[in-house]
């Protein structure tokens, strides 16, 4: 049990410095803050609103749908009613004898803390709102609620990540509440803040109620995916969880999440226990059959699937007459994502245009083994499943994967270019490629013949010989850790950029040798600390592929554009 504690706070805690939490940071500073302008122990004002965060998010998780059907209510109700109470709190710090209104009921209850009953309340309310990152954990906690296998394993997992999600949450309501002190002792300042503060809270539910955050939300680098794909990958973590996968399709385990190689994982499972579908008629596997099927699991309120959604769409643009069928899964997360009309919604904002299914029960889901919002499960023309991704990235080597099976279902057709460059998510800005990390934590777009970022190993990796554009390679013995990558024997790296200037971050003691093809080979020497060599340094920008070669002893951390 204590290990069990031990994930599910590690998992929230990762959720809680997430960017999925950051529209509700503004938000639980104001509440922290408190409606009316008596301060008497308003110290225990953001406990109590963490407190019911914790509780609605817990129980809504596991039981929501169970509640809102026993109530005849629709699946979205509880996100509206979140949505209600943060809207009347912002008009109680506003207008003063609203907000002890809004309280007043809440008076009857035990009298701890007299004036702040209403501060339990509105963390009930604001957990119906909080829409954390997918990891692996709450992958766990959906599908023991979903499925109704809910034990004491579940509720340990479900209350301790939480607690870990909104412990940083609790920082931010200590700290408004601790301003708010101190503006109040200037009665001049305070009227202003606290009317500033329920302006922001209407604006941030407003923003909430018409999805306007995502665009910031998914502008915005995945900065914890390194750290949750970590957590996704550890033999312990995977054990623990084990049970909210089950038994189903064992074969699958065959396939290792992310592998560049395609493998042989047994019959894809069909489509099962679904409710509508969108943009077509329902569909099976065995219709497929000829065809290469790409199947993914999302949720239209989840950031890192909203990030993944313009390589989908740029590789069904692509290739779908060349033989792909793309067929979204939607497995939603919270009861809300339940509603038909929400997804037709996001279906039609998002421009998705090939068949989507809803999940609602994850009957597909727990028959794939899924773990993670988005998964891509990639299904030959045999309708074997012959690789799997978890969360963003790795989208040239997917795209790579795509183009190897439409080449073997059909040796005589002619693919088109690789599109995956050119899409706007794996650009930087002005189109210049986006800056690129080379170890484990926060390795993006790595595209080779062989080889897998393992922390802690030295892994032997393949060059690839056209690099995808906005990739890179690695060849040679390379010592992975979490933040670098060392060279020891043989070691080379391969990217294709764009941009005019270019720079690398080194460490250590010997040589890099650059070469460009037209140009003259560089020497790079390398001694001391971690520092910015520049490689390149051009007017203006160029499409280029650059090959590195290093003698032993060098970390190699980022590469960075201009």
């Amino acid at each position: 049990m204590i290990t069990l504690a031990f994930i599910g706070l590690i998992g929230g805690l990762i959720t809680g410095v997430s960017p999925c939490v950051l529209p509700m940071l503004p938000i639980i500073f104001f509440a922290g803050a408190g409606t009316g302008d008596n301060s008497t122990r308003r110290d225990l004002r953001p406990v109590k609103i963490i407190v019911g965060i914790i509780v609605s998010f817990s129980v809504f998780t596991l039981v929501g749908s169970v509640i809102l059907s026993a109530l005849g209510l629709p699946d979205d109700f509880l996100r509206w009613a979140g949505l209600t109470i943060l809207t009347l709190v912002g008009l109680g710090l506003i207008v003063p004898a609203l907000g002890h209104l809004i309280e007043k009921p809440f008076y009857r209850l035990p009298k701890i803390n007299r004036n702040d009953n209403g501060a339990f309340v509105l963390g009930l309310g604001l957990g119906t709102l909080y829409v954390p990152c997918a990891g692996p954990v709450l992958a766990a906690i959906t599908v023991a609620g979903a499925t109704g296998n809910i034990g004491w394993r579940t509720v340990v997992l479900t209350v301790s990540f939480a607690l870990g999600a909104a412990l940083p949450l609790l920082i931010f309501a200590s700290a408004g509440s601790r301003i708010s002190q101190r503006v109040k002792a200037y009665r001049s300042h305070a009227r202003g803040f606290r009317i500033g503060g329920g302006v922001v809270m209407i604006l941030l539910a407003g923003a909430l109620a018409f999805n306007i955050t995502d665009v910031i939300q998914r502008e915005l680098p995945s900065y914890t995916s390194g750290l949750e794909k970590k957590v996704a990958e550890n033999k312990t973590v995977q054990g623990a969880l084990a049970p909210a996968i089950g038994n189903a399709s064992a074969e699958l385990s065959k396939c290792t999440p992310g592998a560049a190689e395609l493998a042989s994982c047994g019959a894809a499972p069909e489509f099962r226990g679904t409710q509508k579908w969108f943009n077509g008629s329902p569909t099976t596997l065995a219709d497929l059959k000829g065809k290469v099927v790409l199947v993914d699991f999302w949720a239209y309120s989840c950031i890192n699937c909203q990030r993944a959604t313009p390589h989908l769409l740029a590789w069904d643009k692509a290739y779908k007459s060349s033989g792909l069928e793309i067929i979204g899964v939607h497995s939603p997360e919270f009861a809300f994502e339940k509603d038909a009309r929400n997804v037709q919604s996001a279906i039609r904002k998002e421009g998705i245009e090939y068949p989507v299914v809803q999940d609602n029960n994850l009957a597909t889901w727990t028959a794939y083994r899924n773990q993670y919002w988005p998964a891509k499960y990639l299904i030959d023309a045999d309708g074997t499943v012959r690789a799997i991704t978890f969360g963003e990235g790795n989208y040239a080597q997917t795209e790579q994967q795509i183009r190897d099976l439409l080449t073997a279902a059909n040796p005589e057709t002619k693919l088109p270019e690789a599109v995956d460059g050119s899409v706007k998510a794996d650009v930087g800005v002005d189109g210049r490629t986006p800056e690129t990390y080379l170890a484990y934590s926060r390795s993006a777009n790595l595209s080779g013949t062989s080889g897998k970022l393992t922390p802690g190993k030295t892994v032997a990796f393949g060059l690839n010989q056209a690099q995808p554009n906005d990739t890179y390679s690695l060849g040679g013995n390379w010592a992975v850790g979490t933040q670098s990558v060392t060279s020891t024997t043989g070691s080379q790296a391969r990217i294709n950029f764009n941009a005019s200037k270019v720079y690398h971050v080194l460490s250590g003691h010997g040589t890099v040798i650059v070469s460009i093809p037209g140009e003259p080979d560089r020497v790079i020497q390398v001694d001391g600390t971690p520092n910015a060599y520049q490689l390149v340094d051009k007017s203006t920008a160029e499409r280029k592929t650059m090959t590195l070669t290093y003698t032993a002893g060098v970390s190699a951390f980022t590469f960075s554009f201009g």
